[in-house]
């Protein structure tokens, strides 16, 4: 598979957590999330994704419990091997990505693209290691 497969805009399907031990599967930003990775020729990504069903915050409490229901990064990627890209954060909605490289492992079916981050503590999921499990669906290529 060319890196080229890759390049385009692409909209989540899914996005689980799956738990290290036991192999359990937990919906990060609901059943049914929002997100776009737009992944282009010049070798950039960005992607965003939040939970379907925020709502407006009228106070700080509130504004502050918006950022748990989202997530998003840029940067140059390189791709290494036939299955494995890595991006160099310059931007992250969390300032400790900043400066890190995040490896994904991807593979492709038609329009449909499979990402499986590095295992990881979640801080969402506290104590709990494992892997999040993205689908996103072609909406456009460059």
């Amino acid at each position: 598979m060319g890196q080229e497969e890759l390049f385009g805009v692409w909209a989540l399907i899914s996005l689980q957590f799956v738990m290290s031990e036991g192999g359990e599967s937990k919906d990060m930003y609901g059943a049914d999330p929002l997100g776009y990775i737009f992944i282009t020729p010049d070798k950039r990504m960005i992607t965003v994704i939040t939970s379907r069903d925020r709502k407006p915050s009228s106070n700080d409490s509130g504004d502050a419990d918006l950022f748990k229901s989202m997530m998003a990064y840029s940067g140059p990627f390189r791709v290494e091997g036939e299955d494995q890209f890595i991006t160099d954060v310059e931007v992250s909605w969390h300032p400790g990505w900043v400066g890190t490289e995040q490896a994904r492992t991807f593979s492709i079916d038609g329009d449909i693209l499979s990402i499986i981050t590095a295992e990881t503590l979640h801080p969402m999921f506290p104590g709990q290691k494992g892997r999040g499990v993205l689908k996103w669906k072609r909406t456009s290529t460059f």
